[in-house]
């Protein structure tokens, strides 16, 4: 009697190669994409850090700044002028006042201690900007100048409120002919690739030698 024998095959049939292949395929595409909003939530938090931590940089100069506003009996000697200027697409706050800083701005150069800081925001094709001038040895006989840095970029809002005893104004001319009480300035800045808005407020009480509040809000 003769047996037959049987053998079974091995292998994957062309079915099971293309199902596999299709599996195979999705699967990677999901973790690629997984892979890239990890990598891209990673980098807008960096860019929200970083625009979070100029914001604080400007608004720790600034504070600094005011908490040291020149003080004088005969307020002809002080100097502090806020304004609101109305641009093509935006309206921003201007400040200008006598500060004291014990820290040079120029080495090797001869300064006193009273300084005009200036205040203000620029906003071109290039972005925004909020700039500082210092300039040591201030003097009506000459053309205001000194040093000018930026000191945060991608900022939206620069808004400065002054408070007089009684009631919040936008702006503090020169014929106020005194200091106000104190003053709140709020720092908005957008981060790059729209990120979540970071807004930082503060208020000096110009009556005391200390600032009152500081606050930090992240806005959606």
């Amino acid at each position: 009697m003769i047996m037959k024998t049987y053998s079974k095959k091995t292998g994957f049939t062309l079915v099971e190669v293309m199902v596999a292949s299709t599996i195979g395929a999705f699967i990677s595409l999901v973790a690629v994409g997984t892979l890239k909003a990890v990598i891209s939530s990673n980098e807008q938090v960096d860019i929200n850090i970083n625009t979070a931590s100029e914001v604080r940089f400007a608004v720790n100069i600034i504070e600094r700044d005011l908490t040291n506003i020149y003080r004088d009996e005969d307020y002809e000697n002080t100097k502090l002028i806020g304004t609101v200027e109305d641009l093509a697409e935006y309206s921003t706050s201007y400040l200008v006042f006598y500060t004291i800083n014990r820290t040079k701005a120029r080495a090797l150069e001869p300064e006193g201690d009273m300084y005009e800081v200036e205040y203000y925001l620029v906003k071109n094709e290039d972005g925004s900007f909020l700039m500082r001038r210092l300039w040591p040895n201030p003097s009506d006989e000459f053309e205001p100048g000194g040093i000018l840095t930026t000191i945060a970029e991608n900022i939206e809002l620069f808004q400065v409120r002054y408070f007089d005893g009684e009631e919040w104004y936008d702006q503090w001319l020169e014929d106020m002919e005194t200091q106000p009480q104190m003053i709140e300035v709020i720092i908005a800045a957008r981060p790059e690739n729209r990120g979540i808005p970071i807004i930082e407020s503060f208020i000096v009480n110009l009556t005391r030698t200390v600032t009152s509040t500081t606050e930090t809000t992240e806005a959606l």
